[in-house]
């Protein structure tokens, strides 16, 4: 049972690295891993973690994946593509109330045949417990996925891509920037990479600590359930989350605009583009130089939702 379609291509970024170039203390040469292009719904990271958690889910017996996220949730929306793939019913717990008018991801989850359930709230304690209800009236059958798809056997998909990565390359790169949430990405690629490459998590939506902690705990059981030696050193974080979760900062608004203009890269104003802006800000401050890969993880249809319409 295979959601996601793999390799994802390695590219060249040139004109990005050219633009770049100037504000860097050293040699820089920066490579996109394109995981907006799994596939699956539009594509993005969260194909390949499916791939291990709705295999889990069948394997279990159940017929219905309920899950959660915010109202524009990447996840979400992939959550109920694979749903919808796999003849399963979807229940989706929303951050917020229910728009007036359901745009990007909203309206794709609809299509795809989610049932949304609103959870007037960001709190995600409160979220959380609303999927565990809702998992428990339905029973046995129900599989409640935690927030991201963030458990061991999700963050094998990321295990599995630095793999993939490592076999695309004639020698490891220096560094690997990719947006960090729920946290899951950043510790399956800590599990699985060796431990000369860096891995910088741009933190999109927590405090950087509490996310450093929570990232190495999985990236140690995620190592476990790999086979893989226990990943060493920090949990390497930079904040660019803005005021909120969401929010659009003006870093953010000018790194999609930068990748769009050089490299008809397609970034999305919470998460990638944020990366990107994290990625620049590392190559302005010095502490990013040599081979970067870059991981796009997805989240385009986030750019025609009504929330971002002033992008």
């Amino acid at each position: 049972m295979k959601l996601s379609y793999l390799p994802t291509p390695l590219d060249e970024a040139p004109r990005l690295t050219t633009e770049l170039a100037p504000l860097a203390t050293g040699p820089l040469r920066i490579l996109i891993k394109r995981d907006d292009l799994t596939g699956l719904a539009m594509g993005g990271n969260k194909a390949r973690k499916l791939d291990f958690l709705m295999r889990d889910a069948v394997e279990k017996g159940c017929d219905t994946v309920v899950t959660a996220g915010g109202a524009q949730s990447n996840f979400a929306r992939m959550t109920a593509a694979a749903t919808a793939k796999l003849g399963m019913a979807c229940h989706l717990v929303l951050t917020g109330d229910a728009p007036a008018h359901e745009s990007g991801n909203i309206l794709l989850d609809r299509i795809f045949g989610a049932e949304l359930h609103f959870a007037g709230t960001d709190d995600w304690d409160v979220i959380w417990d609303e999927v565990k209800r809702i998992a428990a009236d339905i029973g046995p059958k129900a599989y409640p996925m935690p927030i991201g798809g963030a458990t061991p056997v999700g963050s094998l998909g990321y295990v599995a891509a630095a793999d993939e990565l490592l076999s695309q390359m004639d020698a490891p790169p220096d560094w690997i920037v990719t947006a960090s949430s729920s946290g899951g990405t950043q510790a399956g690629l800590l599990a699985g990479l060796p431990r000369e490459v860096r891995v910088l998590g741009i933190d999109v939506a927590r405090p950087k600590t509490p996310l450093a902690i929570s990232v190495l705990k999985l990236a140690a059981k995620t190592a476990t359930l790999a086979n893989r030696p226990p990943p060493a050193g920090d949990v390497i974080i930079a904040d660019h989350c803005g005021p909120v979760y969401a929010s659009i900062t003006e870093e953010a608004q000018y790194a999609v605009r930068l990748a769009a203009r050089t490299e008809a890269l397609v970034l999305d104003p919470v998460y990638t583009g944020k990366a990107m802006a994290g990625l620049i800000a590392g190559v302005k401050s010095g502490q990013l130089s040599g081979t970067i890969v870059f991981l796009h993880t997805g989240g385009a249809p986030a750019l025609f939702a009504d929330e971002f319409a002033a992008f």
